[in-house]
């Protein structure tokens, strides 16, 4: 009887990975960029109780940039509390370091936002506010989404980046975020050792580069989110541990520094003996996760 049950549950998943669609408030393994990769993956959820659309935000997983399968656990983190607040939420996978170098990450997560705007009538979406969070690499790409609004392609120097990119079949769809939550993201990897120079070795930001961040200049610059603020961008809120070992407090210093001097700074939440993760994830931050959102949401 086990083994009968079992092939059935294995049955089911198969079917729901297949097709999507496991009831009218869930969608799973759908894939944004039109291809076979399981990176280019998404989940969407929908809350209680049954509205005609709902207002929508993506959640992006930590992982160093070295995850490319873990959108269950960004929902299981920070979705939920979402959901709870009323919003459709979007778990997205993206292309790991050892997959691709950079910009391949924010080239999937735009990628990403256009397919949940060019389809947003399919999944009861108002893509009229689409809100991003992540948590450690997962901040940094949500800060860097939400700073880059309308850029194609930016130059430093010498070096060029396309940070739209043209991953997916909804290319002419806008990959605008209308608010933003970044917990404890990295921001400037010149300064990752103790926000007064770049990790030496194989750091995860090496990784992501191909190369030695000292010798990359040009192309740290091109990662920072901080390059691309101007006025246009929407608004942040910024939430890191004061304890937090493995990304350096001060990167959320430098950032809310920079978003408050463009008036982009709604509120940079520093939590005492906070960690990367606990302690820092508590049922204040994550309410002033949701508040913030609902207040931007009223705005559109």
């Amino acid at each position: 009887m086990k083994k009968i049950v079992f092939a059935t549950i294995i049955t089911a998943y198969s079917f729901v990975s297949c097709f999507g669609q496991i009831s009218d408030r869930q969608w799973l393994n759908l894939n944004y960029a039109g291809d076979d990769k399981e990176y280019h993956n998404l989940d969407i959820y929908l809350p209680n109780p049954e509205k005609p659309t709902y207002k929508a935000i993506i959640v992006i997983y930590g992982s160093a940039w070295f995850g490319n399968n873990l959108k269950q656990l960004a929902y299981n983190t920070l979705g939920k509390q979402l959901l709870e607040g009323g919003f459709a939420v979007i778990a997205i996978n993206h292309r790991a370091s050892s997959d691709a170098a950079y910009p391949a990450q924010i080239n999937d997560v735009k990628a990403a936002i256009r397919f949940v705007r060019a389809n947003a009538y399919k999944y009861k979406i108002d893509a009229s506010f689409i809100g991003i969070t992540g948590y450690s690499s997962g901040g940094h790409l949500a800060s860097l989404a939400g700073t880059t609004n309308s850029v194609k392609e930016y130059t430093v120097n010498k070096t060029t980046v396309d940070i739209e990119g043209k991953v997916g079949n909804d290319t002419l769809a806008s990959s605008a975020v209308n608010a933003v939550v970044d917990w404890f993201g990295p921001i400037d990897m010149s300064l990752m050792d103790e926000c007064k120079k770049p990790k030496v070795g194989n750091s995860p930001e090496a990784a992501l580069i191909r190369g030695n961040p000292a010798d990359n200049p040009d192309m740290i610059a091109l990662l920072n989110p901080i390059t691309f603020i101007d006025k246009t961008d929407p608004q942040f809120i910024v939430i890191h541990g004061e304890s937090d070992h493995v990304v350096p407090h001060c990167q959320s210093e430098l950032f809310a520094k920079a978003l408050k001097e463009k008036g982009l700074l709604t509120e940079f939440i520093s939590v005492p003996e906070g960690q990367h993760g606990p302690i820092t994830f508590n049922e204040s931050t994550f309410k002033k996760m949701t508040d913030f959102f609902l207040k931007e949401a009223e705005k559109k």
